[in-house]
């Protein structure tokens, strides 16, 4: 298996956005009388890297890189946990700010889980797909396309895993988070252009799934 110190730095960009994601998402913030998590601004390049992922190495290995980074996340929430029940020094204040911070409820984990692991693989999978279909044309068809589809169902089983029935859920929250993070994705197309082309170049690699087993539970 060779793996090129590019495809490392991708990976690792990918999974640092995915974390941040998580991390700052406990932040509300106010855009006008639109209420969003900070998140908003960071998670939408996690998507932008995957679909470098995908564009560049292909379905093959964009599906290890997404489970790397369940894996990664889900050791950062249990050390995240351990850290929280560890018994504090007498002189330690901050366990009510790291409890409101870190701390997430089985209902938030599992919203986060399911809505990462359905959205990225459709979004990897519909990247692949539209590429075979428009013969590595229009990259920015392939990139906005997958984004809609993946981050819909990405934000729309967030918020209804994790607030319906809730007095925090609005059903105008899932067209606000995903209205927004497509726009951001949208606005980053130049950006994905230059690191795609870079990619291809220095890689010697532009890879079409003709074959693949699209399966994300096949390693």
């Amino acid at each position: 298996m060779n793996v090129s110190s590019r495809l490392l730095v991708v990976s690792g960009l990918y999974i640092t956005c995915l974390i941040t994601a998580n991390l700052i998402a406990v932040k509300i913030i106010a855009l006008g009388d639109i209420f969003l998590p900070a998140a908003v601004i960071v998670f939408p390049f996690s998507y932008i890297f995957g679909d470098v992922l995908t564009e560049v190495y292909g379905f093959h290995w964009a599906r290890r890189i997404i489970w790397l980074g369940f894996i990664c996340n889900l050791i950062f929430v249990v050390f995240v946990a351990l850290g929280q029940v560890l018994p504090g020094a007498p002189f330690w204040e901050g366990q009510g700010a790291y409890e409101t911070i870190l701390g997430y409820t089985p209902r938030i984990l599992l919203a986060s889980f399911l809505g990462y692991l359905v959205g990225e693989f459709v979004n990897s999978f519909i990247m692949a797909k539209l590429k075979l279909r428009t013969q590595g044309r229009y990259l920015w068809v392939r990139t906005i396309g997958s984004t809609l589809a993946g981050q819909g169902l990405d934000t729309s089983i967030f918020i209804l895993v994790a607030f319906l029935g809730t007095p925090a859920f609005v059903p105008m929250m899932i067209l606000y988070h995903w209205g927004s993070k497509v726009i951001i994705e949208a606005a980053a197309t130049p950006l994905t252009y230059k690191l795609v082309n870079y990619l291809k170049k220095a890689e010697k690699s532009d890879y079409f799934d003709t074959s693949t087993n699209f399966s994300p539970f096949r390693l």
